[in-house]
């Protein structure tokens, strides 16, 4: 029963992307041509959603590859289980970090990007005034 809710979820979370520009909100092409935007921001180190863009890419390889063949080959067709979870774990990530990108992109308008805090080494002083 449990497995039946999550998946009846992930198909209503799909499908609600899908359908989302109707409403107002970001279509699947939308989110689609931010994957560029969101890899660059990401590299360029403005955008702190490196670490999940490379694990859906990494995801994405291990889908595609032939090492995915092995549980295929061991478990028959039982095997395709692996596949399905990695697949909507991608789907849900994907959605997920597109809808935070574009959010972030609306917030920091290009040219204005934020750019990740360094933090103050031990003796550097930041300029300001102390209130009591």
């Amino acid at each position: 029963m449990g497995r039946t809710i999550r998946r009846t979820a992930a198909f209503t979370a799909l499908w609600k992307a899908v359908t989302a520009s109707h409403r107002g909100g970001p279509g699947l092409a939308d989110r689609v041509f931010s994957v560029p935007r969101l890899a660059w921001a990401s590299l360029r180190g403005q955008y702190d959603g490196s670490g999940r863009f490379l694990l859906m890419a990494l995801a994405t390889l291990y889908v595609v590859s032939p090492i995915d063949l092995v549980p295929e080959i061991v478990m028959g067709p039982l095997g395709l289980i692996d596949d399905g979870l990695v697949i909507a774990w991608i789907a849900g990530a994907f959605l997920s970090e597109t809808d935070r990108f574009l959010q972030w992109e609306r917030v920091f308008p290009k040219g204005r990007r934020r750019e990740r805090p360094t933090n103050p080494r031990p003796g550097d002083f930041i300029d300001g005034q102390v209130v009591d």
